[in-house]
């Protein structure tokens, strides 16, 4: 029988029973008594992960049973069946619903004297509910949200400034740039990084429980346990400027750390950098952009263009060539097509190879009109300007004004709205002989209001904040 939960049960128990002397010291507790309750801690994290997708296993079961069988808190003779029968198991569901005193304490007792006591617990926790997601050859989604879901709880109790700061992580690897002797970053960093970005909640979730069963997989294989072979490839399908290039980078290098690849670097790529223009040399070509992404995530771009063109194009010839390195290299980079939503999903369908390597679609949807002000906010602080309360209300109507439909900008929207805007307020203070530094810095409704919402058909670069809500 496995015993990888039993492991991680004693591991928990070590840290997070030492983690509770430390808090007691100088006081008469018990410190045998602390092990304990820190044992009764994991059982019922156990016990609440099992039981949170509504399935109880004969694995988890049996995992459960070996890991608390000698610590006195299962029934004599415990089998699944007794375990299923009883509410012992579906009993500590609730367990999930917040965090518990314990790590409560060791929260408070951080805040007190700047210790990382709880953030030892949160370690520990999250390696045992990922423990308990391994038991099972295929973790069910539930089960993976239920982890996401406590995990947030618990970095929300950190004591501030605990979690990683987001973007604290290198600056993302190039292809001339790379990152074989960096330290992969970890994980929290990089999910940290996910979360400080501007709305795509749906995005973020579905990123999240990538990431969560791809942990879990590595568990299974670190014990030799079988692993379901499933494909690590995406399609990101939605408008432009909603930040498919920005989740594309970050997810490239989530997977370094889940060490899904070597190097992490994000390679771009579209049909210009694909197709040849003449006989035999798009396959060559197609193959050489798979050399320069080994090692990590290859995104391409608008990649349904690929099934447009006569019948001497040759970009039919570009996806057979990419079917074909996919399928090669299956083991040592990932594979990203992105572009709008409807054409995407008829390019998944031109292929059977294509459709049965790309299953999973992530869709980026447009951002509202709230999430674009912040978006501009950003721009303007990356630039030394600033927007006040009126100012930001005449750039949700502007935002608003703009027809919804294929195409809309999005991220490059708000990038396009800030050029026009500071070019605006240059003129009006041209008219200001001695302007104070007040007036240099602040953009004025009248500056949002002066753009024609036609400048969203201009062009105009990607959005460019460092936190990067382009494409």
């Amino acid at each position: 029988m496995d015993r990888g939960l039993a492991r991680a049960v004693e591991r928990f128990a070590d840290v997070v029973g030492g983690a509770l002397e430390t808090a007691a010291s100088g006081t008469s507790v018990d410190t045998a008594r602390l092990r304990r309750d820190a044992i009764i801690e994991a059982f019922n994290l156990s016990c609440a992960l099992i039981a949170a997708d509504g399935r109880q296993t004969d694995d988890e079961l049996w995992a459960l049973i070996a890991a608390f069988s000698a610590h006195d808190l299962l029934p004599g003779a415990a089998r699944p069946d007794n375990l299923r029968q009883s509410d012992l198991v579906s009993g500590n569901r609730s367990f999930l619903d917040e965090p518990s005193e314990t790590f409560l304490t060791l929260s408070q007792v951080d805040g007190r004297t700047g210790s990382k006591l709880a953030r030892s617990y949160y370690d520990e926790a999250m390696a045992l509910a990922h423990t308990v997601a391994s038991l099972d050859k295929y973790p069910s989604d539930d089960e993976l949200k239920a982890i996401i879901d406590y995990q947030k709880k618990l970095l929300a109790a950190l004591p501030t400034g605990q979690p990683a700061a987001a973007g604290s992580g290198p600056a993302p690897a190039t292809i001339d740039d790379p990152i074989e002797d960096e330290p992969a970053e970890p994980l929290e960093e990089l999910l940290a990084e996910l979360d400080a970005l501007i709305g795509l909640d749906a995005v973020k979730e579905e990123v999240r429980l990538l990431s969560a069963l791809l942990r879990v997989q590595k568990l299974r294989a670190e014990r030799d346990l079988p692993v379901i072979d499933s494909t690590k490839h995406l399609v990101f399908s939605g408008n432009p400027g909603t930040g498919k290039t920005t989740v594309a980078r970050l997810l490239a290098r989530i997977y370094r750390s889940l060490e899904v690849v070597e190097r992490g670097h994000l390679t771009e790529v579209d049909r210009s950098g694909l197709v040849a223009g003449f006989v035999g040399q798009t396959a060559n070509r197609v193959a050489e952009v798979f050399d320069r992404a080994d090692g990590g995530v290859l995104l391409v771009d608008e990649a349904y263009s690929l099934i447009r063109g006569g019948e001497k194009d040759f970009g039919r010839e570009a996806i057979d060539a990419i079917v074909k390195n996919v399928e090669d290299r299956r083991d040592s980079m990932v594979v990203i097509l992105a572009g709008y939503p409807k054409e995407m999903a008829e390019l998944v369908a031109a292929n059977p190879g294509f459709s049965s390597r790309f299953p999973k679609t992530i869709t980026f949807p447009d951002y509202t009109d709230d999430e674009l002000v912040q978006i501009l906010g950003l721009i303007c602080a990356k630039g030394r300007y600033e927007l006040d309360d009126q100012t930001k209300e005449a750039a949700s109507a502007w935002f608003a004004a703009h027809d919804r439909g294929r195409g809309f900008g999005n991220g490059r929207l708000a990038r396009n709205l800030f050029e026009a805007a500071v070019a605006r307020h240059a003129t009006r203070l041209v008219e200001v002989a001695e302007p104070t530094d007040e007036q240099l810095v602040a953009l004025e409704p009248a500056d949002i209001a002066a753009v024609p919402t036609a400048v969203e058909g201009h062009g105009g670069s990607p959005l460019e904040t460092g936190e990067s809500h382009g494409d």
